[in-house]
């Protein structure tokens, strides 16, 4: 998926950041005394853009907010090494990222969190699930196949076959370098299908795209929230229930095996929710209390994110305009993220 917004390097000069903030932000803070008033600027706020459409778009509504209704300059920053965005969220170099994927934290990354230098700023809201997916046509004409027991049946894996499959289903897979335990699955769930990879984000969707137009079935490897399941109207196949031993079961089977020896039980399950989290450098709060703040309310729920990214990869929105949309139509949503928390009566 393509990131359709201005990159922007890692550290912006203190110059320009100073005149930034002096110049634009007329709300600075103040301090004086009988003869003179010294304008203090209001510290920039460095937001990671991480290297996909979703994270460009969070970081463009936040920054938006942020200089718009608390009035501190935002630079995003484009970090894509995770390990290196940790370090310098801990260094303080950085002061936050809004779309942490759990699933992709080593044991590395984790350090950060559990030293204190990097800080959980609660739920962004949407969910993050891979797995298998159709588009909506294809239940609808074999409603059965909204679960993996309706790929049991030889003659609904058939529907799915190629010329380098048949008799049996093709499950495409994306490109290899990502997690996906599908052959394993594949194998202990003994199910009629053969695994392929496309190679690359873009090919799945190319494939999806042309089955799409003809109508014919597809299953493919893949997650959400993306823009591909709102303009595909995809639906996530029910795969048996992850459980923590049963997630480290498969993990632990190298991908790429083509037979997986008869499990026991619990084995074969699909892939696990990744609750999608905010992060911030522990010294945010003291930086800028109300920013601090706005990023711990910051939320936005799976049907946003995929209308947003639809708009921007499949109808030509920007970026910006979408998150501007976007705020449009929610302030009942985002104004209490700026707005400072009323006193209790009597305190």
């Amino acid at each position: 998926m393509g990131l359709n917004r201005w990159r922007v390097g890692r550290i912006v000069p203190m110059v320009f950041a100073l005149v930034v903030s002096a110049c634009v932000f007329g709300n600075s803070e103040s301090q004086s005394d009988s003869s003179t008033t010294v304008f203090v600027p209001k510290p920039v706020i460095n937001i990671v853009i991480n290297d996909w459409t979703a994270s460009a778009i969070n970081v463009a509504i936040a920054e938006q907010l942020i200089e718009r209704e608390l009035s501190y300059p935002v630079v995003p920053v484009r970090l894509d090494d995770t390990t290196e965005m940790y370090a310098e969220l801990a260094e303080g170099e950085v002061d936050a990222v809004l779309e942490v994927w759990p699933s992709t934290l080593t044991e590395r990354d984790k350090v950060f969190f559990a030293r204190g230098e990097v800080m959980e700023y609660g739920a962004l809201g949407p969910i993050g699930k891979v797995g298998w997916f159709v588009p909506s046509y294809v239940i609808e004409g074999n409603p059965a196949l909204v679960s993996w027991e309706g790929f049991a049946d030889i003659a609904n894996a058939r529907l799915f076959a190629t010329s380098s499959t048949a008799p049996n289903g093709r499950l495409l897979g994306t490109d290899i370098n990502y997690r996906q335990y599908d052959k394993a699955l594949v194998a202990s769930l003994s199910l009629p299908l053969v695994v392929e990879f496309s190679g690359s984000e873009q090919a799945t969707l190319a494939e999806v795209e042309a089955r799409a137009a003809a109508q014919d079935p597809v299953l493919f490897w893949w997650w959400t929230p993306t823009a591909a399941v709102g303009a595909f109207d995809l639906v996530n196949v029910e795969l048996p229930p992850a459980t923590d031993e049963c997630v480290a079961a498969m993990e632990s089977v190298d991908q790429f095996l083509e037979v997986v020896p008869p499990a026991p039980d619990g084995f074969a399950c699909g892939y696990p929710e990744d609750v999608i989290f905010k992060a911030g450098n522990s010294g945010l709060v003291d930086k800028a209390p109300e920013v601090d703040r706005f990023i711990r309310e910051f939320t936005l729920t799976s049907e946003d994110q995929i209308q947003m990214l639809e708009a921007v990869e499949y109808r030509g929105k920007t970026i910006d305009d979408v998150a501007r949309g976007w705020i449009e139509a929610n302030e009942h949503v985002w104004r209490s993220w700026v707005e400072a928390p009323q006193a209790d009566e009597g305190s």
